[in-house]
């Protein structure tokens, strides 16, 4: 595998995304394929250089995934990109960082097969339609979290006298409202499932 940074200005990543997939020699590939065909007086060649024509380029990406780490505009930005490459995202996985059920993503074609890690889905509306009846409001999407939390501290401190560091270290994988978590190393790490946009929904891989 190989990892690019880049800039999120038009010009540049548009640059940035053509090298990576090698979008010119691609294209180069496609003209000198079509000169060879428009000397030739074969009726299947005539029909191969029909097709041609109506592509941008030809051969094949030396890679079957990307790992993408951004959210929101720049996500969309950077999936078009490749899009406009002549990258086909059904063929090419995306794969992305927690988008929080971001909706937005049915909207571009080039997010539409798109996978991204994340908390349990039916959990997590839970937990927002709760907040919300309490609170008038939604929650940030990092509260759960500390929902989590505090919920597993105040079970903790109501089971017995223990101290709760002593827990901690005895036992450090917890069940709590979004999923199973673990603390280790004054960390916290969800086990989180994958999900894949389709047909404008979120659905689960397993």
């Amino acid at each position: 595998y190989k990892i690019y940074s880049y800039d999120v200005s038009p010009e540049k990543l548009t640059k940035k995304i053509q090298q990576i997939t090698k979008y010119n020699e691609r294209k180069e590939d496609l003209r000198r394929r079509i000169k060879i065909l428009e000397k030739s007086d074969l009726e299947n060649d005539k029909k191969k250089l029909e097709k041609l024509k109506k592509r941008d380029t030809i051969g094949k990406i030396n890679f079957d995934s990307v790992i993408i780490a951004d959210f929101d505009e720049n996500l969309k930005s950077i999936t078009t990109s490749f899009l406009y490459s002549d990258v086909d995202p059904k063929k090419i996985k995306f794969i992305t960082l927690n988008q929080w059920f971001d909706e937005s993503l049915f909207k571009e074609n080039s997010t539409k097969h798109i996978y991204f890690p994340s908390i349990n889905k039916e959990n997590y509306n839970k937990f927002r339609e709760t907040y919300f009846i309490n609170f008038k409001k939604y929650p940030s999407q990092i509260a759960v979290i500390s929902y989590d939390i505090l919920g597993l501290i105040y079970y903790i401190s109501k089971k017995n006298d223990e101290k709760i560091e002593k827990k901690f270290f005895s036992k450090n994988k917890f069940s709590g409202e979004v999923g199973d978590f673990e603390i280790k190393n004054n960390i916290i790490d969800y086990d989180l499932n994958l999900y894949q946009v389709s047909k404008e929904k979120f659905n689960r891989v397993d």
